[in-house]
């Protein structure tokens, strides 16, 4: 809006006792001088004074922003600046009522997590490095299978001892087939292994007496190179690493893999609250954002097979 008219003298002094008088920091005056001019612009255009603006303008310039693009959050920044200037005049009896009060910007609609397709995961659980270590193969292959078979946090993950004892945040059950972790606010849960997380964990822990120090007692299931517990931002890298090699072609990180896990087992069950459980939500309201995901995988299902789906056009 660089080729936009000067502010009004009356919008200058507005923004003038924000920077003097209240001193606000001059990023909050720039943003407020961008609302002002998107105002004086949005005013000019529907032929209106901008002491007379009504709250009807106000809503309809605020669908327009929208829907050239601007993101929620900008567009309360600007009703703010807005909202501001319209209290001031109230106050010096230029107006008799404020026309953005009860106006609110849009939702910010949060965005759905990333997944990978069923496809996608199992071509990552079942990819084979090859060359390389074929201990830190084995560890990798562990890692990736926990994370997408039970849903773990990376933080889970790394906390698990291979063990159970009164120190352990977390540990495997092998003759149970079950991981036990500690999640957020100290909850507890157990999660049961499938066939395939088992196999893994059983090819790792054969050779994972290789990567203990010597004379060193290390609990932790997982380990470094340097026989040391290993820290979430190595497991990211190895990930990362892993996607790569396997030929996905996106980003691959470790909480992708927890969603992956509550997307396609509610795909495959729609039962809600058994997913809340495995994932350890407090609030039901925090999985059903999978339904979303549900529907997104039904929706591209429908498009890619009914003969009534590309009817538009």
């Amino acid at each position: 809006m660089s080729d936009a008219p000067p502010l009004t003298e009356a919008l200058q002094a507005w923004l003038q006792h924000l920077a003097v008088e209240r001193r606000l920091a001059p990023r909050t005056v720039a943003m407020y001088t961008d609302a002002l001019r998107r105002l004086q612009q949005r005013a000019h255009e529907a032929g209106v004074e901008l002491a007379d603006v009504q709250p009807h303008h106000v809503r309809r310039w605020v669908a327009q922003l929208h829907a050239q693009g601007l993101a929620p959050r900008s567009i309360a920044i600007i009703l703010a600046g807005w909202r501001g200037l319209y209290r001031w005049w109230g106050r010096r009896g230029v107006v008799a009522a404020n026309p953005v009060d009860g106006v609110r910007a849009p939702r910010n609609t949060k965005p759905l997590p990333k997944a990978l397709s069923v496809d996608q995961a199992v071509s990552l659980a079942e990819h084979d490095a090859g060359a390389g270590d074929p201990v830190l193969r084995a560890r990798d292959h562990c890692i990736v299978e926990l994370l997408y078979g039970c849903g773990l946090r990376v933080g889970e993950l790394v906390g698990l001892d291979a063990t159970a004892s009164a120190q352990a945040a977390g540990w495997i059950d092998v003759a149970d087939a079950s991981v036990h972790v500690l999640g957020k606010g100290g909850k507890r849960r157990s999660v049961p292994m499938g066939a395939a997380a088992r196999q893994a964990l059983a090819r790792w822990l054969e050779v994972r007496t290789q990567l203990r120090r010597p004379g060193a007692d290390e609990p932790a299931l997982l380990l470094s190179r340097r026989g040391t517990r290993l820290t979430p931002s190595q497991v990211r890298s190895r990930l990362a690493l892993l996607a790569r090699e396997a030929g996905l072609p996106t980003h691959v990180h470790p909480h992708m893999l927890r969603h992956s896990f509550a997307s396609h087992l509610l795909q495959s069950s729609g039962d809600l609250r058994a997913v809340q459980e495995l994932l350890g939500h407090a609030n039901i309201q925090t999985t059903q954002v999978y339904t979303r995901l549900d529907f997104q995988h039904l929706a591209k299902v429908y498009d890619a097979a009914h003969p009534r789906a590309k009817r538009r056009g």
